[in-house]
């Protein structure tokens, strides 16, 4: 009964992440709108699709829209654009539509756009979240003392001693423990918004290149930060170097300092995406071709491919604070 009942769950689990497609004029379902509408950002967050007849209904919550415009601060929510004529919405005396994901003004007046995305909700629910198990962390600490952890409190007791060990140690050196807090976070926001992207109707923030941007340039500044004399002499002047040799190799490590960073957000961001497509154009199969015999052996695949996705979230966590880890130990790297 139990193992029915997993599998029913995790039928549901993969399944569910394909939550309603894209129709043509002709009704026809398109996998590429499909796909695009799941991956990139939105306006508001879509909860489930319904059909009442001949008419499908969308469920979703309404995200504020905030825009510094020209005539001040624009404030209102996202279902607007649903239920005025053409998706245009009129304030204070300007037009706005969303066009290709993005809102813009019709007249040409140019459009800061500040609102809360779903992306943004979903990073404030994994901070949130991140403060609720941390929480109970520290009240295991505190209650059982010295005692051994239990549950989560020996979970995360567990990745923190391994992050603490094998990565800020070892690559850092004999000030590992300034950098600790800065990794740990590092982690565990990646971590929890990897596992907001594989929840049924959740947000893709990892997969949102300008989430990996944000979290790479941190990473550039702390280490430049913490750079010493040795980390620019080595890069400006390499010792032992032939001075023809420098005029090459200068700029090639001047351009490595930014292509570090630069691998760190692509690597995160396509590795992310990547598995959201793959696991969304199997689903897609058993709508191309109508047949819902199909749904087996595809679901089979599609659970897999989850459970290798929740791999994945970890793994591509680990990654990017290991390589972090190991450029700011280089950045404090004495002369030997």
């Amino acid at each position: 009964m139990k193992r029915t009942r997993l599998l029913a769950f995790l039928l549901f689990f993969s399944f569910a992440r394909l939550s309603h497609g894209s129709d043509n004029s002709e009704g026809e379902f398109v996998v590429k709108d499909m796909i695009i509408h799941h991956v990139l950002d939105g306006y508001s967050w879509h909860i489930l699709t319904y059909q009442s007849g001949a008419e499908e209904h969308h469920v979703s919550i309404p995200l504020p829209v905030i825009l510094y415009t020209d005539a001040g601060i624009v404030t209102f929510l996202s279902s607007e654009f649903e239920h005025t004529p053409n998706g245009t919405v009129e304030k204070k005396g300007l037009s706005f539509q969303i066009s290709h994901g993005h809102i813009k003004e019709l007249s040409g007046t140019s459009v800061i756009d500040i609102s809360i995305t779903k992306n943004v909700v979903s990073m404030f629910l994994a901070f949130l979240l991140l403060v609720i198990v941390f929480s109970v962390v520290a009240n295991g600490y505190r209650k059982r003392g010295a005692a051994a952890p239990k549950g989560i409190q020996n979970l995360m007791e567990s990745l923190i001693d391994f992050l603490i060990d094998d990565v800020a140690k070892p690559n850092i050196g004999k000030n590992y423990l300034k950098y600790v807090p800065f990794l740990l976070s590092l982690f565990f926001f990646i971590f929890f918004n990897n596992l907001m992207g594989l929840i049924p109707t959740g947000a893709n923030s990892s997969g949102n290149i300008s989430f990996t941007l944000a979290l790479a340039v941190m990473s550039l500044i702390v280490i430049l930060l913490s750079s010493r004399s040795y980390y620019w002499q080595h890069i400006l002047s390499p010792p032992g170097i032939p001075f023809l040799v420098k005029i090459i190799l200068v700029p090639v490590e001047i351009l490595g300092i930014f292509t570090k960073p630069f691998a760190l957000m692509i690597r995160l961001f396509a590795n992310i995406t990547a598995g959201h497509i793959v696991i969304l154009s199997l689903v897609s199969i058993i709508f191309i071709f109508k047949n819902a015999l199909l749904g087996l052996p595809i679901g089979v695949f599609v659970i897999a491919l989850t459970f290798l996705e929740l791999f994945v979230a970890i793994l591509q966590a680990y990654i990017f604070t290991l390589l972090t880890a190991l450029f700011i130990g280089q950045a404090l790297e004495e002369a030997h």
